[in-house]
């Protein structure tokens, strides 16, 4: 396990360029500007309920419509979280949380495999919320999911507003990922009985 549990990553194609920055230890501390109002909105309070520092940076093609940012951010943010885990000794590897805001309730069960994998149940209300696209909260958990190594399970199991779904969404994300990513002081291997993850 890396003393400092961080990772910066890097990925710059034809539609996106984007920076970010990871500490599993932090204090909830982000700066975060990818251009759409309420996406940058949802990874702030991704960072302050995972108690996560999160820097991300973000320059897309908007012009055409915010896909391919919420995807690529989602992909450089697994990559970063798979970067920071290192050799994932001693984490506790599962969690599952539900998490309500007013009429909305979201679940999201993860366990920090290395075996990606994904499943999405629910369906948003509106499919819009400002410039984003609803149902890119469920493309952005499944990017990450799969590109940081972790079986995820994602439900938005009620709500008729999708901003309050969506956020929901976001914050069951980031403390079931504080909760699997912790550290367990009585466990000094890997998760696992194969010995590695």
């Amino acid at each position: 396990m890396s003393d400092s549990r961080a990772a910066a990553v890097s990925r710059e194609t034809g539609e996106t360029t984007i920076e970010v920055t990871l500490a599993l230890d932090g204090d909830g501390e982000s700066t975060v500007d990818t251009g759409i109002g309420f996406f940058d909105h949802m990874l702030t309070a991704l960072a302050t309920h995972g108690l996560f520092d999160l820097t991300v940076r973000c320059d897309g093609d908007l012009d055409i419509d915010d896909h391919h940012t919420v995807e690529d951010v989602g992909i450089t943010l697994g990559e970063a979280f798979d970067e920071a885990l290192g050799d994932k000794r001693g984490i506790v590897r599962y969690a599952d949380r539900r998490v309500p805001l007013d009429e909305a309730l979201a679940s999201v069960v993860v366990d920090v495999s290395g075996r990606p994998y994904f499943v999405f149940d629910g369906d948003f209300s509106q499919d819009q919320i400002g410039d984003f696209t609803s149902d890119m909260a469920r493309h952005f958990a499944e990017s990450l999911a799969l590109n940081a190594g972790l079986t995820l399970h994602a439900e938005i199991i009620a709500g008729d507003n999708a901003h309050h779904e969506v956020e929901a969404l976001f914050k069951s994300l980031a403390r079931a990922l504080d909760d699997a990513t912790r550290v367990d002081e009585r466990r000094s291997d890997t998760p696992s009985t194969k010995g590695e993850l």
